[in-house]
């Protein structure tokens, strides 16, 4: 069983103006001269940490992660009342990813996504399949509205009732007839003391159903409230506009990314993102490889899901 690469520092991190007033965070670490691999992050509205860069071998890549727009090191940050959510969208992340792109020199590069990185990153592919050496995506998430209805409104509270009561609290009882739109009315109430609770039991119903065991630590980290308040205002807002795209688009649009090699991870567990989602896109992508975790659940860092991410970026280093 595979695990992280040893902890590194970056070699280089910058600011790059993406335009619209803001500014994404990013770095690069391990060798200069090796084979390109960009990291997308989950949420939309995480961040990128030290961990994430020891998912490939230092000797042979060249590791950029970058903080999306709002979210990490990058500024604004939307945690603030006065932040713009109008230009954050799917459409400005992948425009975002060229700019970088072409800021960093680089002509091709492989795209690593879990989770709403895996959106991202086929949202990218599709729109610039020729800039994509290879895939690999873990924890596949499309942002179909069958999607967000399972996890979001009700179905996979059943699975985790004790989390999903502090959830359901936030809304008063008449508004629980969509619980992402009654969020997103508390969201963007101005009032912190009715924004910051909702925005903590957002998160919190999120992390502590993540992972196939109990993660405290993790929990302790989304409910933090500026770390809270930002994640659940992007995510709320890319739920409620569908990701800007049509239902089921990045499914349909699978066949563009034939000839890119993909691998897809998933864990049989993973209640965020149940494994349906993943098993059509392997559906339509017949020659990716396709890893089902048989005690896993939807994280990153679960043991089985890390071995098989890990595996594949040291067969695609070469």
């Amino acid at each position: 069983m595979r695990t992280y690469y040893p902890e590194i520092e970056p070699y280089d991190t910058g600011m790059l103006d993406v335009g619209d007033g803001q500014s994404v965070y990013w770095e690069t670490s391990g060798n200069p001269q090796g084979k390109p691999v960009v990291f997308l992050h989950g949420g939309p509205g995480g961040e990128t940490g030290p961990r994430h860069r020891r998912a490939f071998d230092p000797a042979k890549y060249r590791i950029v992660l970058f903080d999306q727009r709002g979210s990490g090191k990058s500024l604004p940050h939307a945690s603030s009342a006065d932040y713009d959510l109008s230009v954050n969208t799917t459409w400005h992340l992948v425009a975002d990813l060229e700019r970088l792109r072409e800021a960093l020199g680089i002509d091709r590069w492989q795209v690593f996504g879990g989770s709403w990185g895996s959106t991202l990153a086929l949202a990218y592919a599709q729109k610039h399949p020729q800039r994509v050496t290879e895939l690999v995506l873990r924890g596949i998430f499309t942002l179909r509205q069958s999607e967000l209805d399972w996890f979001y409104e009700g179905p996979a509270g059943q699975i985790f009732p004790d989390v999903w009561e502090q959830y359901v609290e936030q809304v008063a009882v008449d508004d629980r007839g969509s619980f992402i739109k009654a969020y997103h009315r508390l969201l963007n109430d101005p009032d912190p003391a009715v924004h910051l609770p909702a925005a903590v039991a957002w998160s919190r119903w999120e992390s502590s159903a993540i992972t196939l065991l109990p993660h405290p630590e993790l929990v302790d980290t989304f409910t933090d409230p500026r770390f809270a308040l930002a994640f659940a205002r992007i995510e709320n807002s890319y739920f409620v506009n569908k990701g800007w795209m049509d239902d089921g688009q990045l499914l349909a649009n699978a066949h563009l990314l034939r000839g890119i090699p993909t691998v897809i991870v998933q864990g049989r567990y993973d209640i965020c993102t149940p494994p349906v989602t993943a098993w059509e896109l392997h559906k339509a992508l017949p020659d990716a490889e396709f890893y089902l975790i048989p005690d896993a659940g939807h994280s990153f860092d679960e043991p089985g899901i890390l071995s098989a991410l890990i595996e594949a970026t040291d067969r695609f280093a070469g």
